[in-house]
């Protein structure tokens, strides 16, 4: 068994470590996720749960003056007016429409005059030797992929916020593929064979802190789904009751479920005359797609259909090894698929379709075991709280991960998703990427898979 070491001579090599055009990438996402709006519409909060987009669009170039501009290259600051404005830590998101904000178009000149030092800096740093940089901000680019995925992380945020805006559509997209012609007759579950594997990673060179160290953990084997819980399925667990039947819900999440009110995944509405069930999505109202995964679900509705269902939600190790552990050879991949990629037809990443592909879909994108979809089209909650690796260390600050796990001997406050969704973007997306988030939270692209434990004589099986 070996960690997975990024090869020097492989074409995915110089795509990972190519600043300039990953930072492009975002900045035309995040534009085009805000010039569709008007400044009303941007410096409004859309949901207390969510900042003005004007809001993230000075916080994405406030973030790369201060590691881009200052940082890495050491020049004066722009803005040092801003950095209390727009520290995500000193003001809460139902706070944030009450500060004195730029307006978009005083906000989009400064993301303008970030960008062009940010670029001067990259070019006066391309000459380094990557390896041997003393600086472990500039060793092979990672603080311009910090920074370029901190803006796709934004970007993912912000197509939420306009999940949760009311008012016509302003977002397109075409529809995802058809499901593959074998959907229909995948098996239901897929065995993943026990013992150990290596979780995390000490070499990818934009992985961040909460992905390192790597580390290896043993499992027993254990069946899980082969594609995440379909709006069909999920339909047949509020039908038979599962949302009023307290056997199937952690007491916190029933008292939630009671006290919200939930009935079903957010943006559902049932027609009153014919029984069928329609989805907002972006500003349309469409029936529910029954082939689709579940979206928009809180991980305490996830593990109560898992009850129900008979199975549990899997651990983070064990959707780990799922999506990245080859038992042919031991190693530990940075995709289900191998280490190259993602392309458009291995997963269902980067906002080219507004909603997932249907379950079943991207067989290129297998893992090893048969299991599709682990990456991309909806983030998937697992049992796992949020805690660091063994030998964690918080590079480059401590906010990005370490002030989210507990206190020693406290309870977590967030539970572990991964994989990413029709809205991460692939800069942002591998099988060691985690995501975290409260337990209740529906507003993000989730679903999920359940998995069982397999049996010793399970072992070796087909």
């Amino acid at each position: 068994m070996s960690e997975y070491t990024l090869p020097r001579d492989r074409a995915h090599d110089a795509d990972i470590l190519a600043p300039q055009a990953v930072l492009d990438a975002a900045r035309r996402r995040t534009l085009a996720l805000t010039d569709c709006l008007d400044d009303d519409e941007l410096m409004a909060q859309h949901s207390p749960l969510m900042s003005p987009l004007g809001w993230d669009l000075a916080h994405i170039g406030n973030q790369e003056e201060i590691w881009l501009v200052r940082g890495a290259g050491g020049r004066p600051a722009l803005r040092p007016d801003l950095d209390d404005l727009y520290d995500a830590f000193r003001h809460p998101r139902a706070d944030r429409p009450a500060l004195p904000l730029l307006r978009p178009d005083r906000a989009r000149r400064y993301l303008g005059e970030v960008r062009e030092q940010a670029l001067e800096v990259l070019d006066a740093t391309s000459g380094h030797d990557a390896d041997r940089d003393q600086d472990p901000l500039l060793r092979r680019g990672f603080v311009f992929g910090m920074i370029a995925q901190h803006e796709q992380q934004h970007d993912e945020t912000m197509l939420a916020t306009h999940q949760l805006r009311s008012g016509p559509p302003v977002l397109d997209a075409p529809p995802p593929p058809p499901a593959p012609a074998d959907a229909a007759t995948l098996p239901a579950e897929v065995l993943v064979s026990g013992g150990p594997f290596t979780m995390g990673t000490s070499t990818d060179p934009w992985a961040l802190d909460n992905e390192r160290p790597a580390h290896t953990v043993e499992l027993p084997p254990f069946w899980l789904d082969t594609v995440p819980v379909t709006n069909a399925a999920y339909q047949r667990f509020i039908e038979e009751g599962g949302y009023h039947d307290a056997r199937w819900w952690h007491p916190d999440g029933w008292e939630h479920r009671r006290r919200e009110g939930l009935e079903a995944p957010r943006f559902w509405r049932r027609d009153g005359a014919s029984g069928s069930w329609y989805r907002r999505r972006f500003g349309r109202v469409e029936p529910v797609p029954p082939e689709q995964p579940v979206l928009h679900v809180c991980w305490y509705e996830a593990d109560a259909y898992a009850r129900w269902a008979g199975r549990r939600l899997p651990t983070e190790a064990e959707w780990e090894k799922a999506a990245r552990h080859d038992p042919d050879t031991g190693r530990g991949t940075r995709y289900p698929w191998g280490d190259d990629g993602p392309e458009p037809g291995q997963a269902g990443l980067g906002q080219r379709h507004l909603q997932p592909a249907p379950a079943g879909s991207y067989p290129a994108g297998a893992a090893p075991s048969g299991a599709r979809q682990l990456l991309g089209d909806v983030w998937e909650w697992t049992a796992s709280d949020f805690t660091p690796y063994p030998g964690f260390a918080a590079f480059p600050y401590r906010e990005y991960s370490e002030v989210f796990f507990p206190a020693p001997g406290a309870a977590s406050a967030y539970k572990v998703l991964r994989g990413g969704s029709f809205a991460t973007d692939p800069v942002a997306c591998r099988s060691t990427f985690r995501n975290w988030d409260h337990p209740v939270r529906r507003q993000i692209f989730a679903g999920f898979r359940t998995c069982r434990d397999a049996a010793p004589a399970d072992e070796g099986r087909p």
